[in-house]
């Protein structure tokens, strides 16, 4: 069994079509089913099922995808990591973030790593935890930032920032009194709010209200803080959003912004990637160079 078998079986098992597959490799199609059949011989057991136009993954086909693609994988990180030895970190690392605090924390960590590592390029893609999520799970991003709470299946996770909530009112709303510096939730249960368009934002938020949440009054959901502070500015209701959102409003005279005052109350943000596949080179010394940040800062 050689490496090119395994390729050309991943790439099929993408595809489940052999034409298909066979251009993706640029290779011609017989050629492509002599060398799966021959892997399929090896092994002993069939990978496939022929169909009229297409294949599908037989049960043993599922479990040798698996296999396969952590022997590519590691091919691949050895190749990277004696280059490296030679020559530094070099290469391309795809990161995904939230709003909110993800973007400083995101910036401070590259900028940080960078100066280790100059030959290092970096992709960061924005959005919410849902999406970045999505994206660290298909293996677009290598790994991510982003806010509880998440399902953890597939995924490493590691605390790294908590901050509070706050209120955003409009500057002539009853609970913007200049003198207040905190709100509670239940003195915004009766509030027009304007929250995030996590489902999940929904449903913590109305556990923080326990019993009244029935009587939650939600009158927008927003994917991005800018359009928060625009709506609220606007007089539509009361933004909910982590600390953070406060970096953004300029005019302190068209909003007022509250700490909520609960206790138990705040916004964790999670460094995230996949635990089923393992981090190439790259990604892990990224990894490292975060969680040893977190260590001197928990020092000092």
């Amino acid at each position: 069994m050689e490496l090119r078998h395994l390729r050309y079986f991943l790439v099929l098992a993408e595809e489940l079509n052999f034409t298909r597959a066979a251009e993706r490799l640029m290779i011609a199609q017989p050629p492509l089913s002599r060398q799966i059949r021959d892997l399929e011989e090896e092994l002993g057991a069939p990978l496939f099922v022929r169909q009229h136009h297409s294949v599908r993954l037989t049960d043993e086909g599922v479990l040798f995808r698996d296999y396969a693609s952590r022997i590519i994988a590691l091919s691949e990180q050895s190749v990277s990591d004696i280059r490296n030895m030679r020559s530094g970190l070099q290469g391309t690392l795809y990161l995904a973030e939230v709003e909110g605090k993800g973007p400083r924390l995101m910036a401070e960590w590259i900028a940080g790593f960078s100066r280790l590592h100059p030959k290092v390029q970096f992709s960061v893609w924005n959005g919410n935890s849902d999406e970045v999520v999505n994206r660290v799970r298909k293996g677009l991003s290598d790994a991510a930032l982003i806010m509880e709470p998440h399902d953890p299946e597939g995924l490493q996770s590691h605390l790294v920032y908590s901050e509070p909530w706050i209120a955003m009112f409009p500057a002539d709303h009853p609970l913007a009194a200049p003198d207040q510096d905190t709100v509670s939730m239940r003195e915004l249960a009766d509030c027009d709010l304007i929250i995030p368009s996590r489902n999940s934002r929904l449903k913590e938020i109305r556990s923080w209200l326990g019993t009244d949440a029935a009587e939650l009054k939600v009158v927008a959901r927003f994917a991005n803080v800018v359009t928060a502070y625009e709506l609220c500015r606007n007089g539509v209701g009361v933004a909910i959003y982590p600390a953070a959102a406060a970096d953004i409003v300029k005019d302190r005279g068209s909003v007022r912004i509250r700490t909520i005052s609960d206790p138990g109350i705040r916004a964790s943000y999670v460094l995230i990637y996949s635990s089923e596949h393992p981090l190439h080179t790259l990604a892990r010394r990224f990894v490292e160079y975060i969680l040893t940040q977190q260590e001197k800062r928990v020092e000092d």
